[in-house]
Protein backbone atom coordinates (compact mmCIF):
# COMPACT_ATOMS: atom_id res chain seq x y z
CA UNK A 1 0.00 0.00 0.00
CA UNK A 2 1.46 2.98 -1.27
CA UNK A 3 2.00 6.47 1.63
CA UNK A 4 1.18 9.74 0.58
CA UNK A 5 2.56 12.91 1.19
CA UNK A 6 -0.66 14.80 2.30
CA UNK A 7 -1.42 18.82 3.01
CA UNK A 8 -5.04 19.56 4.48
CA UNK A 9 -6.50 22.92 3.79
CA UNK A 10 -8.67 23.52 6.87
CA UNK A 11 -8.00 22.93 10.30
CA UNK A 12 -11.36 22.04 11.84
CA UNK A 13 -12.86 18.97 13.37
CA UNK A 14 -12.97 17.03 10.62
CA UNK A 15 -9.26 17.81 9.48
CA UNK A 16 -8.43 16.94 13.34
CA UNK A 17 -9.47 13.87 13.27
CA UNK A 18 -9.49 12.59 9.88
CA UNK A 19 -5.23 13.65 9.44
CA UNK A 20 -4.89 12.52 13.03
CA UNK A 21 -6.05 8.89 11.19
CA UNK A 22 -3.90 9.01 8.35
CA UNK A 23 -0.81 9.67 10.65
CA UNK A 24 -1.44 6.64 12.50
CA UNK A 25 -1.64 4.91 9.31
CA UNK A 26 1.54 6.14 7.85
CA UNK A 27 0.74 8.46 5.91
CA UNK A 28 3.19 12.14 5.68
CA UNK A 29 1.08 15.16 6.40
CA UNK A 30 3.13 17.53 5.08
CA UNK A 31 1.59 20.68 6.24
CA UNK A 32 -1.88 22.24 7.83
CA UNK A 33 -3.62 25.14 6.34
CA UNK A 34 -6.24 27.51 8.41
CA UNK A 35 -6.60 31.50 8.12
CA UNK A 36 -6.69 31.01 11.96
CA UNK A 37 -2.95 30.85 13.28
CA UNK A 38 -4.61 29.16 16.45
CA UNK A 39 -5.94 26.29 14.97
CA UNK A 40 -3.37 25.80 12.00
CA UNK A 41 -0.66 25.60 15.00
CA UNK A 42 -2.52 23.58 17.12
CA UNK A 43 -3.45 20.65 14.62
CA UNK A 44 0.20 21.03 13.02
CA UNK A 45 1.76 20.59 16.52
CA UNK A 46 -0.12 17.32 17.21
CA UNK A 47 1.03 16.15 13.87
CA UNK A 48 4.59 17.45 14.31
CA UNK A 49 4.23 19.07 11.37
CA UNK A 50 4.34 22.58 9.61
CA UNK A 51 1.46 25.48 9.06
CA UNK A 52 0.52 28.11 7.26
CA UNK A 53 -1.99 30.29 7.21
CA UNK A 54 -0.92 32.67 3.84
CA UNK A 55 -2.91 30.34 0.80
CA UNK A 56 0.47 31.52 -0.95
CA UNK A 57 2.65 29.17 1.44
CA UNK A 58 0.43 26.35 0.82
CA UNK A 59 3.12 23.59 -0.24
CA UNK A 60 3.22 22.03 -3.85
CA UNK A 61 4.84 19.11 -2.15
CA UNK A 62 1.53 17.15 -1.17
CA UNK A 63 1.09 14.06 -3.60
CA UNK A 64 -3.30 14.75 -2.12
CA UNK A 65 -5.20 17.97 -0.74
CA UNK A 66 -7.50 17.39 1.72
CA UNK A 67 -9.85 20.33 1.56
CA UNK A 68 -12.15 20.58 5.35
CA UNK A 69 -13.57 23.91 5.17
CA UNK A 70 -16.86 24.79 4.86
CA UNK A 71 -18.47 24.78 1.64
CA UNK A 72 -18.58 28.33 1.30
CA UNK A 73 -15.29 28.80 2.14
CA UNK A 74 -14.05 26.62 -0.76
CA UNK A 75 -14.33 28.66 -3.94
CA UNK A 76 -12.57 31.79 -1.95
CA UNK A 77 -9.51 29.63 -1.24
CA UNK A 78 -9.20 27.38 -3.92
CA UNK A 79 -9.05 29.67 -6.16
CA UNK A 80 -6.00 31.29 -5.36
CA UNK A 81 -3.87 27.53 -5.46
CA UNK A 82 -2.53 25.93 -8.38
CA UNK A 83 -2.80 22.33 -7.59
CA UNK A 84 -1.95 21.27 -11.32
CA UNK A 85 -2.06 17.47 -11.70
CA UNK A 86 -1.85 16.56 -7.78
CA UNK A 87 -5.36 15.09 -6.46
CA UNK A 88 -7.57 17.54 -4.50
CA UNK A 89 -10.26 15.98 -2.49
CA UNK A 90 -13.14 17.69 -0.31
CA UNK A 91 -14.82 16.07 2.58
CA UNK A 92 -18.42 17.53 2.23
CA UNK A 93 -21.32 15.52 2.63
CA UNK A 94 -22.84 17.98 0.64
CA UNK A 95 -20.56 20.02 -1.81
CA UNK A 96 -21.03 18.22 -5.14
CA UNK A 97 -17.57 16.86 -6.87
CA UNK A 98 -17.52 18.76 -9.80
CA UNK A 99 -16.86 21.95 -8.09
CA UNK A 100 -13.22 20.70 -7.43
CA UNK A 101 -12.81 20.40 -11.52
CA UNK A 102 -12.43 24.48 -11.90
CA UNK A 103 -8.89 24.14 -9.34
CA UNK A 104 -7.27 20.70 -10.63
CA UNK A 105 -7.35 18.24 -12.83
CA UNK A 106 -7.56 15.39 -10.46
CA UNK A 107 -10.59 15.73 -7.83
CA UNK A 108 -12.37 13.59 -5.49
CA UNK A 109 -14.35 13.05 -2.52
CA UNK A 110 -13.80 11.69 1.04
CA UNK A 111 -16.70 12.09 3.42
CA UNK A 112 -16.50 10.41 6.43
CA UNK A 113 -19.91 10.12 7.82
CA UNK A 114 -20.00 11.31 11.42
CA UNK A 115 -20.39 13.90 13.90
CA UNK A 116 -16.74 15.17 15.21
CA UNK A 117 -15.79 17.55 18.02
CA UNK A 118 -11.64 18.15 18.27
CA UNK A 119 -12.25 17.23 22.21
CA UNK A 120 -13.82 13.88 21.75
CA UNK A 121 -12.06 10.59 20.40
CA UNK A 122 -13.84 8.08 18.07
CA UNK A 123 -13.36 4.96 16.62
CA UNK A 124 -12.76 5.57 12.87
CA UNK A 125 -13.07 1.99 12.14
CA UNK A 126 -16.56 2.35 12.51
CA UNK A 127 -17.35 5.45 10.99
CA UNK A 128 -18.87 4.95 7.17
CA UNK A 129 -16.75 6.60 4.75
CA UNK A 130 -17.74 7.93 1.37
CA UNK A 131 -16.23 8.27 -1.78
CA UNK A 132 -16.10 9.44 -5.33
CA UNK A 133 -13.45 10.67 -7.91
CA UNK A 134 -12.66 11.64 -11.39
CA UNK A 135 -11.11 9.05 -12.61
CA UNK A 136 -10.57 5.29 -12.19
CA UNK A 137 -7.65 5.89 -10.60
CA UNK A 138 -8.40 8.59 -8.48
CA UNK A 139 -11.31 6.04 -7.22
CA UNK A 140 -8.88 3.60 -6.66
CA UNK A 141 -6.52 5.59 -4.36
CA UNK A 142 -9.23 7.23 -2.07
CA UNK A 143 -11.29 3.61 -1.89
CA UNK A 144 -7.56 2.34 -0.97
CA UNK A 145 -6.54 5.19 2.01
CA UNK A 146 -10.49 4.82 2.93
CA UNK A 147 -9.92 1.43 3.41
CA UNK A 148 -7.43 1.70 5.89
CA UNK A 149 -8.87 3.63 8.04
CA UNK A 150 -12.76 2.39 8.04
CA UNK A 151 -14.34 -1.13 7.85
CA UNK A 152 -17.50 0.50 6.16
CA UNK A 153 -16.23 1.96 2.95
CA UNK A 154 -19.11 3.19 -0.14
CA UNK A 155 -18.37 4.42 -3.76
CA UNK A 156 -21.67 7.30 -3.76
CA UNK A 157 -22.35 10.15 -6.06
CA UNK A 158 -22.69 13.31 -5.27
CA UNK A 159 -26.48 13.41 -5.55
CA UNK A 160 -26.99 10.39 -3.41
CA UNK A 161 -24.24 11.72 -1.01
CA UNK A 162 -26.29 15.02 -0.56
CA UNK A 163 -29.49 13.07 0.26
CA UNK A 164 -27.83 11.02 2.71
CA UNK A 165 -26.01 14.37 4.37
CA UNK A 166 -29.57 15.99 4.74
CA UNK A 167 -31.08 12.64 6.63
CA UNK A 168 -27.78 13.03 8.62
CA UNK A 169 -28.28 16.52 9.99
CA UNK A 170 -32.15 15.86 11.02
CA UNK A 171 -30.59 12.46 12.59
CA UNK A 172 -27.98 14.28 14.25
CA UNK A 173 -28.02 17.97 14.19
CA UNK A 174 -31.40 18.56 14.87
CA UNK A 175 -31.76 15.80 17.48
CA UNK A 176 -28.97 17.09 19.20
CA UNK A 177 -30.56 20.53 19.31
CA UNK A 178 -33.91 19.24 20.92
CA UNK A 179 -31.34 18.04 23.57
CA UNK A 180 -30.17 21.57 23.68
CA UNK A 181 -33.61 22.73 24.15
CA UNK A 182 -34.36 20.30 26.71
CA UNK A 183 -31.29 21.23 29.09
CA UNK A 184 -32.74 24.52 28.31
CA UNK A 185 -35.85 24.21 29.32
CA UNK A 186 -34.83 22.13 32.72
CA UNK A 187 -32.39 24.90 33.36
CA UNK A 188 -35.02 27.22 34.03
CA UNK A 189 -36.48 25.10 36.28
CA UNK A 190 -33.47 24.18 38.25
CA UNK A 191 -33.08 20.30 36.69
CA UNK A 192 -29.97 18.93 35.46
CA UNK A 193 -29.29 17.62 32.23
CA UNK A 194 -27.93 14.66 33.22
CA UNK A 195 -31.29 13.05 34.31
CA UNK A 196 -32.20 12.72 30.87
CA UNK A 197 -29.04 10.77 29.98
CA UNK A 198 -30.24 7.13 30.62
CA UNK A 199 -33.63 8.29 28.36
CA UNK A 200 -31.10 9.43 25.53
CA UNK A 201 -29.25 6.05 25.53
CA UNK A 202 -32.04 3.78 25.29
CA UNK A 203 -33.57 6.01 22.89
CA UNK A 204 -30.85 5.84 20.77
CA UNK A 205 -29.88 1.69 21.13
CA UNK A 206 -33.73 1.23 20.59
CA UNK A 207 -33.24 2.57 16.61
CA UNK A 208 -29.77 0.19 16.47
CA UNK A 209 -33.06 -3.14 16.68
CA UNK A 210 -36.42 -1.06 15.45
CA UNK A 211 -37.45 1.37 12.65
CA UNK A 212 -37.83 4.64 14.08
CA UNK A 213 -41.58 4.90 13.19
CA UNK A 214 -41.82 1.68 15.63
CA UNK A 215 -39.94 2.75 18.00
CA UNK A 216 -41.99 6.38 18.46
CA UNK A 217 -43.45 6.83 21.61
CA UNK A 218 -45.39 9.97 23.59
CA UNK A 219 -48.36 12.11 23.29
CA UNK A 220 -47.94 12.72 19.81
CA UNK A 221 -48.19 9.98 18.35
CA UNK A 222 -51.75 9.62 19.47
CA UNK A 223 -52.30 13.25 19.61
CA UNK A 224 -53.29 13.24 23.20
CA UNK A 225 -54.65 17.10 23.40
CA UNK A 226 -54.95 17.11 26.74
CA UNK A 227 -51.62 16.32 27.37
CA UNK A 228 -50.07 18.26 24.79
CA UNK A 229 -51.71 21.33 25.45
CA UNK A 230 -50.70 21.11 29.41
CA UNK A 231 -47.21 21.08 28.20
CA UNK A 232 -47.67 24.43 25.51
CA UNK A 233 -49.56 26.09 28.71
CA UNK A 234 -46.50 25.32 30.40
CA UNK A 235 -43.98 26.31 27.92
CA UNK A 236 -45.80 30.09 27.65
CA UNK A 237 -43.16 31.68 28.87
CA UNK A 238 -40.41 30.13 26.14
CA UNK A 239 -42.41 30.57 23.32
CA UNK A 240 -39.10 29.44 20.85
CA UNK A 241 -39.57 25.91 22.95
CA UNK A 242 -43.24 26.12 22.60
CA UNK A 243 -43.24 26.83 19.24
CA UNK A 244 -40.50 23.82 18.30
CA UNK A 245 -42.94 21.24 20.75
CA UNK A 246 -45.91 22.41 18.70
CA UNK A 247 -44.46 21.87 14.96
CA UNK A 248 -42.92 18.76 15.91
CA UNK A 249 -45.97 17.45 17.91
CA UNK A 250 -47.67 18.10 14.34
CA UNK A 251 -45.28 16.24 12.27
CA UNK A 252 -44.94 13.06 14.28
CA UNK A 253 -48.53 12.88 14.47
CA UNK A 254 -49.18 13.13 10.82
CA UNK A 255 -45.93 10.98 10.07
CA UNK A 256 -48.05 7.85 11.82
CA UNK A 257 -51.32 8.80 9.73
CA UNK A 258 -49.00 7.51 6.49
CA UNK A 259 -48.88 4.14 5.50
CA UNK A 260 -45.91 2.29 6.28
Amino acid sequence: MRKYKIAFIGAGNVATHLATELKKCGHEIVQIYSRTEKSAKQLADSLETNYTISKESITEEADIYFVALKDSAVDEVLSEINFGAKLLVHCSGSLPMKVLSEFAKNYGVFYPMQTFSKSRKVDFKKIPIFVEASSEENLHILEEIANEVSESVTVLDSEKRKSLHIAAVFACNFANHCYAMAAKYLESKELPFEILRPLIMETAQKVQELHPKDAQTGPAIRFDENIINSHLSQLKEMPDLQELYNSISKSIFEHHQEKQ
